[in-house]
């Protein structure tokens, strides 16, 4: 849904401006209540609560919604450089690089992206928990979509479970894929052999990649893929299992030689936005070390 309202923000508080036909409503409350969800999408879970907690209130023609409470960041925060691809009130969107996780998963010592975004919040003077809405596997580069509060959240984890948020991909895979391969529609289960991989399994979860060729070398390919599914390691698992493992990918019979890390970049991330309704398409250029291979397999 998108909105034209004005509104600005005012620290935990967010102003807007309803106009003479809320106010003058015989029933001002209950007409909030319907402009808030009808007009603007607010989430329904989240206006129980603030009415329960009394955090809408109106100031003159200015209805007040506390929508930016302080939150603990729910992490250390370990300063790192951060590339970021968008933010604002609601959304933050930065590069994961390849070799990183997301989240911490007990190694000692170990930096993730959400111990940097947790300092970068910390720099900006913000007091927000941190959130991301999607992964990425630890040796794959991309955007990676965090939440900035609860309406942000749950608009956003709605959209992921919908299939609203579009993740598009790069990688270069080996053998050359033919052209007529444009979607691979095949469930993924876990791998009783081996605990980190995952396999095609007639009773796996539904999982649907949809892919394009775009460049062929010798002995190897350029293809663009877009997830319909997130399953773990669902590229990785749909590639190798027709027969085209991604260059660099020692958990799914990849080659090395050319690149130390499985061949696979996060190109575009798009969402509607949770608030605004506007369209938002991120573009994460490509890592260096993908430039240089595809240099190399061009020779």
């Amino acid at each position: 849904m998108s909105n034209q309202v004005k509104w600005t923000r005012r620290g935990e508080w967010l102003e807007l401006s309803p106009g003479k036909a809320i106010l003058g409503a015989e029933d001002h409350e209950a007409e909030t209540i319907k402009w808030l969800i009808n007009t603007m999408g607010m989430p329904e879970r989240l206006l129980q609560r603030l009415i329960h907690e009394k955090k809408i209130k109106w100031n003159g023609a200015k209805l007040l919604l506390a929508l930016f409470p302080s939150r603990p960041l729910g992490i250390d925060s370990i300063w790192q450089e951060l590339e970021v691809l968008f933010e604002d009130d609601f959304c933050l969107v930065v590069h994961k690089p390849a070799g990183m996780t997301i989240h911490p998963d007990g190694r000692k010592g170990e930096v993730t992206l959400d111990h940097i975004v947790a300092a970068h919040y910390e720099g900006m003077g913000e007091e927000v928990a941190v959130r991301h809405i999607h992964r990425l596997d630890q040796h794959t580069s991309g955007p990676v979509l965090y939440v900035k509060n609860e309406w942000a959240q749950l608009k956003l984890d709605e959209d992921m479970r919908l299939k609203k948020i579009e993740r598009k991909y790069i990688a270069f895979v080996e053998g050359n894929v033919s052209s007529s391969l444009s979607e691979i529609d095949l469930p993924i289960g876990k791998d009783r052999h081996h605990a980190q991989r995952r396999r095609v399994s007639p009773t796996g979860q539904s999982a649907i990649t949809r892919v394009r060729v775009e460049e062929r070398y010798t002995g190897a390919s350029l293809v663009h893929l877009e997830l319909d599914t997130g399953r773990t390691h669902q590229i990785r698992v749909h590639m190798n299992h027709l027969g085209h493992p991604l260059l660099g990918d020692l958990l799914y019979e990849g080659s090395i030689g050319l690149i130390g890390r499985q061949a696979l970049h996060g190109e575009r991330l798009c969402f509607t936005h949770p608030f605004s309704g506007e369209y938002i398409e991120i573009v994460d250029p490509w890592p260096t070390d993908l430039i240089e291979l595809q240099n190399i397999l061009r020779t």
